[in-house]
C-alpha cells in the first residue's frame, strides 16, 4: 500500500519542479503568467501546490520554457489519484504527514510524553487516540488505529522499507496510556521492535536534565529521491505543521543529532525499557 499516490504532497513537488523550471528559463512569474494567459496570483498557486496543473497547461509550459521533462505530466497524472488512506482519512486541503511518510525512506522522530506511531502496539494507539480526543465516535478511532497498523507495515516491507530512528524521552516510558496491560506490552513491544533491521532506537534518561528539544517533540522525514528536500513536521493541539525550510529542518537534524549523541547507546536502550515492566507490571 506505500506504492499508492499522494495527492498533496505530488502537487507540492510538482510546484515546485514547475518553479525551478520557470526560474532555470530566466522568467518571472509576471512574464510566465502572460505567457500562459493566466494571473500571477493563480501561477504562484500552482507553484506552490495549491493548484494542480493539469497535463495540457503542463505541455504549454515546457514549450514556452524551452525544457522537456515528462515526468511532470506523471506527476500530475498521479497527485489526481487517491492515496491508501482516503477510505479512512478522507479527503484534506491541509498537507498530510501520511502522505509524506508514505513516500519517505527515513523517519528521525523524536518523542517526549508519548510512544512514536510507528512503534505503537494497537491497543496503545486506541487508548491514546481516545484520551487525546474524547469526542471521537469509536469507527473514527478504529479508522485512525487501521492507518496506524498500515503504516507500521513498511518496517518489515523488504522491497519498500521505512527506516526509523527514535529517540525517546525515559517520560514516555512511565506515563501509563491504556493502563497496566495495555503499557506493558507496548514496552515489551518497543524491545521487540528494536531488533528490526529498519528501526534504531534510542531512550533519553530523564537524569540528563535539560537538553536542546525542551520545547517539544518532532519528526523529520527524508525522501529516496536525490532532489527531494527533508521536511519537518511538529505536533501541536488538532494537527502538526509541516516545515520544508531548508535552514530550519537542517537546525532540527542538528538538534535530532545532539539528542543521539547524549542517549543511551540503541543496544543499552532495552535496559530501562526492562527495568520499567519488572518495577510497575510484573511487581
Amino acid at each position: 500500500m506505500s506504492g499508492k499516490s499522494n495527492t498533496n504532497r505530488n502537487k507540492r513537488r510538482l510546484g515546485r519542479k514547475l518553479r525551478e523550471m520557470r526560474e532555470r528559463a530566466d522568467m518571472t512569474l509576471n512574464e510566465a503568467a502572460a505567457r500562459l494567459d493566466k494571473t500571477r496570483t493563480s501561477m504562484h498557486r500552482i507553484e506552490t501546490g495549491e493548484t494542480l496543473a493539469d497535463v495540457h497547461l503542463i505541455r504549454t509550459m515546457m514549450d514556452i520554457y524551452d525544457e522537456r521533462d515528462d515526468s511532470l505530466l506523471d506527476l500530475s497524472r498521479a497527485a489526481r489519484k487517491r492515496g491508501w488512506w482516503y477510505p479512512y482519512l478522507g479527503p484534506t486541503t491541509e498537507p498530510s504527514y501520511v502522505e509524506d511518510e508514505a513516500a519517505a525512506s527515513r523517519v528521525l522522530s523524536f518523542a517526549v510524553t508519548t510512544i512514536p506511531g510507528l512503534l505503537q502496539t494497537e491497543d496503545y494507539t486506541r487508548a491514546l487516540f481516545a484520551g487525546l480526543h474524547n469526542s471521537l465516535r469509536e469507527s473514527r478511532v478504529e479508522d485512525l488505529v487501521t492507518v496506524r497498523r498500515i503504516r507500521q507495515e513498511r518496517l518489515s516491507d523488504e522491497e519498500n522499507p521505512l527506516h526509523v530512528h527514535a529517540v525517546i524521552d525515559e517520560l514516555a516510558l512511565l506515563r501509563q496510556v491504556g493502563g497496566r496491560e495495555v503499557m506493558r506490552d507496548q514496552l515489551r513491544h518497543l524491545i521487540e521492535m528494536a531488533n528490526l533491521p529498519t528501526v534504531t532506537l534510542q531512550v533519553l534518561p530523564s537524569r540528563l536534565g535539560a537538553h536542546s528539544s525542551m520545547e517539544g517533540a518532532f519528526t523529520v522525514l527524508s525522501f529516496p529521491e536525490p532532489d527531494e528536500p527533508d521536511v519537518q513536521y511538529v505536533s501541536y493541539r488538532g494537527g502538526r505543521a509541516r516545515i520544508d525550510k531548508p535552514d530550519r529542518v537542517r537546525e532540527t537534524r542538528l538538534v535530532f543529532d545532539h539528542l543521539s549523541a547524549i542517549a543511551l547507546a540503541p543496544e543499552e536502550s532495552a535496559r530501562p525499557l526492562e527495568e520499567v515492566i519488572a518495577e510497575r507490571y510484573d511487581a
